[in-house]
């Protein structure tokens, strides 16, 4: 699936966690899966944990995780070599 069409899967309803991005309307945050893959859970078990969740919707959260860094530097975060 391309970038474009992952991305679509990823909304943001001001009256669901004040607005930040989610995954195609549900109760599920952009920021808990990457939390979740990024400490180790493979995609099986976020699929197991979250019914209705899908392959094409954690990619799409590593799909809208690299747009938005894209437009950002590791100097702006605070992290890099020091």
């Amino acid at each position: 699936m391309a970038e474009e069409q992952l991305l679509k899967r990823i909304t943001a309803n001001p009256d669901i966690f004040s607005g930040k991005p989610i995954v195609r309307g549900m109760r599920i945050s952009v920021e808990m899966v990457l939390s979740l893959f990024a400490q180790g859970a493979p995609v099986e078990e976020l699929l197991d944990d979250f019914p209705g969740l899908e392959a094409d919707d954690v990619k799409a959260c590593l799909a809208y995780a690299r747009a938005v860094i894209a437009h950002d530097s590791l100097d702006s975060l605070g992290v890099g070599s020091h």
